[in-house]
């Protein structure tokens, strides 16, 4: 079971039929473990997220540039563990007393994307006092390592350095590849072969960058009303694309 934002902190928090606790959150899409693209990059924060090691304090910080994989990770993590979803912003003193104060018995599990981005630090550290009381394990997830994040509270400071942090990379080109190819299936553009290559070969190498250009090519193709060519491509893309002088066979064939 994964939550999500709290949506009206007034309203007691129902069980389900089994028992456990349902918190009345928003819904987001799920990311599947077989969605997930296994790549030397990742493989540290899948080994020590998925493989279920003992983390110190119970704490695990996932750390990386945007498109890396935390989401997709820390998904993963809050469906298999039963775990409370929540962003940064979501982090409130009121969000925690549902949590804790209501039903700490049936609290497995927290995870936090963009924690980072939490504005009331003095919930974040009452989430991992109350989580270490109760033994309840809390995943972090950020584009900063911990040490990083701009701290003013010296408990939380300290709590934070205490907390293991895995950082995932940024992909190889072989995931870079897959990533592009996953996101152009998706919106279901059709590009060419050669003009696929011609933009593995001019995109900066990040995962950012591949969905940035996907949403692009999207939007651009469908007010176009036509399939996605090099010069669409670069009509539209031409500020994230490198240019290395002469073009070269596969660029003549991506035309």
């Amino acid at each position: 079971m994964v939550e999500r934002t709290a949506q009206n902190q007034d309203e007691t928090a129902p069980r389900d039929s089994f028992g456990q606790l349902v918190l009345p959150f928003a819904h987001r899409t799920r990311h599947a473990r077989a969605d997930f693209v296994a790549a030397p990059s990742n493989g540290m924060a899948r080994a020590w997220l998925l493989g279920a090691p003992a983390w110190p304090e119970h704490r695990l910080a996932l750390w990386g540039a945007a498109g890396a994989g935390k989401t997709h990770l820390l998904d993963i993590w809050a469906q298999e563990r039963g775990a409370v979803l929540l962003t940064g912003a979501d982090l409130t003193q009121a969000t925690l007393g549902r949590l804790f104060d209501d039903a700490p018995d049936m609290l497995r599990a927290v995870a936090v994307d963009d924690a980072d981005r939490v504005e009331d630090q003095r919930a974040l550290l009452h989430l991992l006092n109350a989580a270490r009381e109760h033994r309840v394990a809390v995943v972090l997830a950020a584009r900063l390592s911990p040490a990083r994040w701009p701290v003013v509270l010296p408990d939380l400071a300290s709590r934070l350095r205490a907390t293991m942090a895995i950082e995932l990379r940024q992909p190889e080109d072989t995931l870079l590849r897959i990533l592009l190819l996953r996101h152009l299936a998706d919106r279901q553009i059709v590009v060419s072969q050669p003009v696929t290559e011609w933009l593995l070969r001019r995109l900066p190498r990040t995962a950012s960058a591949i969905r940035e250009a996907a949403i692009r090519l999207d939007h651009a193709g469908l007010a176009a009303g036509r399939r996605v060519t090099r010069a669409l491509a670069l009509s539209v893309l031409h500020d994230m694309l490198a240019h290395d002088g002469a073009p070269d066979e596969a660029d003549a064939r991506a035309r």
